[in-house]
């Protein structure tokens, strides 16, 4: 218990490197993307760190089969799964960024830095 007050005053007089730390990461995170495909190919979703959809690709192949629920199907999965690439990313960032600013392992939390997804 005293272990962690320990650790967060250590943190307050360190208040100039956990800003720089959370600057970098912030500019990090336009910079981490996320790319999964669905449908064997057919559709392909590319995402960034700030959850914004970079790119769609859809298959010729895809648009032969003139299946537009299933088609609709695959954006989804695809779109979703590069999603739980990219917080897998940040998660993995942001504990990196906790531990550069001295913060015990898990006090981010499991999703990773808070408000980012």
């Amino acid at each position: 218990m005293f272990k962690g007050l320990g650790s967060m005053l250590s943190l307050l007089g360190n208040q100039g490197k956990i800003q720089e730390e959370i600057q970098k990461f912030q500019a990090q995170v336009g910079q981490i993307t996320a790319e999964a495909s669905s449908g064997a190919g057919y559709v392909t979703a590319k995402v960034n760190g700030r959850m914004e959809v970079l790119s769609v690709r859809i298959s010729d192949d895809a648009l032969k089969l003139n299946d537009r629920e299933m088609l609709e199907d695959l954006v989804t999965a695809a779109v979703n799964q590069a999603l739980t690439k990219v917080r897998a990313q940040l998660a993995e960032e942001s504990a990196k960024m906790a531990a550069n600013i001295g913060l015990p392992p898990g006090m981010l939390g499991g999703g990773g830095f808070p408000g980012m997804g």
